[in-house]
């Protein structure tokens, strides 16, 4: 694990086939090499902003436009919201949101430890070094464990007491190569995590991006999602490039407007999402609901 305070200057993300989206850094705060990846944080037009094997993951000016996308939808399905699990989600934001929402106990499972404590030391949102290291003695709601998500859920379905009103994976796009996270997509992990849903609880995932050039990945997720769970909702953030998927066990009528009702009386006030937001973003593009009938 190294400092480099100047090094890279530009970042080339791979956005589709034949496509690249290039990122300028003004400054490099970090960057290394971690036992899974490649990790730069840096100084982007959009503030503060985190890289792992040069595909952006958060940044400053949007992380909470994305984060809520990602989880807000969720604590509305689920009945309760007293134990939320975590996969992945390096920086924490979703942990600190869950607890704002009134989650008793936040698991945050993340395989790459390096990552999460550079991210407490670089970004300006997410978790703080001191609360972190708090989080690490399991000290507080949020209790981290650095440990491959798989053999969590392993472990987990194996006990009978531990089970989540949310369970929430969020980890860099799904590859067409060969890579380490792809089978947290698939639908035998769908299946482990829907095996430690408590009643009434919620899976959620980053399921990708809705263009039509780089929405692979979406109409894997949303096939699987369906073969999976009886209740399944979208949400594609309409000021961001990314859909999210969400899925109940049992069959619920009219979740959507579920979700309305419960975001009149959260005790957390989302910034990106009203009650037109669920509404209008709940709608797949057409060729992802066309991909499964």
């Amino acid at each position: 694990m190294t400092s480099v305070i100047e090094s890279t200057r530009v970042i080339r993300e791979p956005v589709g086939a034949g496509l690249t989206r290039v990122w300028e850094l003004n400054e490099v705060l970090w960057e290394g090499d971690t036992a899974f990846q490649h990790v730069v944080i840096g100084r982007t037009e959009q503030g503060v902003s985190l890289f792992c094997d040069n595909d952006r993951q958060s940044t400053e000016l949007s992380q909470v436009t994305y984060h809520e996308a990602l989880l807000v939808p969720g604590l509305l399905l689920a009945d309760q919201v007293k134990r939320v699990l975590v996969v992945g989600s390096s920086e924490g934001v979703v942990c600190q949101m869950s607890v704002a929402f009134g989650a008793e106990v936040v698991d945050h499972v993340d395989i790459d430890a390096e990552c999460v404590k550079v991210c407490a030391e670089q970004l300006p949102y997410g978790y703080t070094p001191a609360e972190l290291a708090a989080a690490e003695r399991h000290e507080g709601p949020v209790r981290v464990h650095y440990t491959d998500g798989w053999q969590y859920l392993l472990d987990a379905a194996a006990d009978e007491n531990l089970r989540y009103d949310i369970v929430l994976v969020d980890l860099p796009d799904e590859r067409e190569e060969e890579a380490q996270h792809n089978r947290l997509y698939g639908e035998e992990f769908l299946g482990m995590c829907k095996a430690v849903l408590a009643p009434g609880g919620v899976v959620i995932t980053q399921a990708g991006c809705q263009t039509m050039w780089r929405n692979t990945t979406l109409v894997r997720s949303w096939q699987r999602f369906n073969d999976t769970f009886g209740t399944v909702v979208y949400y594609g953030s309409d000021e961001h490039e990314w859909a999210y998927l969400f899925g109940r066990a049992d069959e619920v009528d009219n979740p959507v407007e579920k979700m309305v009702d419960r975001l009149k009386t959260s005790s957390y006030v989302p910034e990106s999402i009203d009650a037109d937001a669920l509404r209008g973003n709940s709608v797949p593009p057409y060729l992802v609901r066309k991909s499964y009938r």
